[in-house]
């Protein structure tokens, strides 16, 4: 085959070129979009955009970020500004695990940490990070200002602070409100281990006074007065406990030495309304994990509330069960009551803030006792009695185990996360 004429090679070198120049201004027109398009993010602000070389010199950053660590464009060009140096040293072994995430995969997932500003104040920042180059030697971060994060959750902290408090104010008024109306039941239950002390005390007395001394009547006569006064003191601190101010203390609590405790301050209120009390605490019952003070207000306005409602009742039996027992991995406490019980239409309404069917009553207690339950990861609701009154039920977790609830909101729908005991309505 004969050559192709020079001039036909020469168009074909022509053609050849110019494809070649229009791909290489093609290739450059596609560079400066596309570094136009990232010095447009660069320059619009959005986030915090920091350009630094391995050494530690920022070699750009944007407005953005100059504003967050407090510098200026001429600190920027001055060289002044130095990734190293506006890293608080708590922070440089974050940034060197990061450094080394940088080396293995080319990026650094976000994390949050601090920098210097220029005034010295520190501001609290997420950054993500990834090489600028092939050569690792310039990277890039992207640097989100956590300040009003920061600072709302300070606030949502502070504020949830002062609402636990006054939920502690609330409810120890509220258990010096029960313990009020429980004075004078209070005073004679206080007046009988000091009357007793006092017999006792002249009955030594005479035992010692005779010839020759009966000392070991008397001994005995004594450790009746002992026992006495330690009773005294006993229902003195169980007042005092109840209405002393103090923080939550969450130990282990064995809840029928507790339910013990208050009836031994309920005792003559029942006495004096005619109530018949019976329990059935169930033998060995584990410990649950709680503030004892709050657990006894829960059973003590449980318990003052069933006795007031049965002695509203004329006829009939005027009675009040209080039970105990252990099921899938939780106390129960039951307290029943011969009352006019509830009304059918919603009785989940007593638990509602200011909601009271008493003359003198605030309406609080209950809507108490089931914010103090449902702290404690357990449940508080009522159910109607047979043949008459309510039944108040309410769990605790045992020691140990934990119960996720969304408490509020689906006790007031009726709805149980932990099933009702069998043969009780829900």
């Amino acid at each position: 085959m004969e050559p192709a004429p020079r001039h036909d090679r020469d168009e074909m070198e022509q053609i050849v070129l110019q494809s070649d120049l229009r791909s290489i201004s093609s290739l450059h027109r596609e560079i400066e979009e596309r570094e136009t398009k990232i010095r447009r993010l660069f320059d619009s602000n959005i986030i915090g955009i920091v350009i630094w070389k391995l050494e530690g010199q920022v070699v750009d950053a944007n407005n953005a970020f100059l504003r967050m660590v407090g510098y200026g464009h001429e600190d920027l060009v001055s060289g002044r500004v130095r990734w190293t140096d506006i890293t608080p040293p708590e922070w440089r072994d974050r940034d060197a695990l990061a450094a080394a995430e940088l080396k293995g995969t080319g990026t650094v997932q976000p994390f949050e940490k601090e920098y210097f500003r220029k005034d010295g104040s520190r501001v609290p920042v997420l950054i993500g990070v990834a090489s600028f180059d092939e050569s690792g030697n310039q990277r890039v971060a992207f640097v989100l200002e956590l300040t009003e994060r920061k600072r709302a959750e300070t606030e949502a902290r502070e504020g949830d602070r002062r609402f636990r408090e006054m939920q502690m104010d609330l409810a120890r008024a509220n258990r010096v409100d029960t313990l009020g109306q429980l004075t004078a039941s209070i005073a004679h239950e206080v007046n009988q281990p000091l009357s007793a002390t006092l017999m006792n005390a002249e009955t030594a007395l005479r035992l010692l006074a005779r010839e020759p001394p009966d000392l070991e009547e008397a001994r005995q006569v004594i450790d009746r007065i002992v026992n006495d006064g330690k009773r005294a003191v006993g229902i003195i601190n169980r007042i005092r406990d109840l209405i002393k101010k103090a923080p939550a203390c969450y130990d282990s609590v064995e809840i029928n030495t507790t339910i013990l405790d208050v009836i031994g301050l309920a005792r003559s209120e029942m006495s004096k309304n005619g109530v018949s009390l019976q329990m059935r605490l169930a033998e060995s019952l584990p410990l649950i994990q709680g503030d004892r003070i709050q657990i006894q207000q829960v059973i003590l306005n449980l318990t003052i509330n069933a006795v007031e409602a049965i002695s509203q009742m004329g006829e009939g039996p005027r009675e009040l069960l209080l039970s105990t027992e252990a099921e899938q991995g939780r106390v129960l406490v039951a307290i029943r009551d011969s009352g006019p019980g509830l009304a059918q239409a919603n009785p989940e309404r007593v638990f509602e803030a200011f909601y009271t069917t008493k003359s003198g009553g605030l309406g609080m207690g209950l809507s108490i006792c089931r914010s103090i339950v449902e702290a404690h990861g357990g449940q508080l609701w009522t159910t109607p009695n047979e043949p008459r009154g309510a039944v108040f039920y309410f769990t605790l977790p045992i020691r140990g185990r934990q119960i996720s609830l969304d408490g509020a909101t689906q006790q007031r729908q009726g709805r149980s996360l932990l099933p009702l005991p069998q043969g009780k309505p829900a």
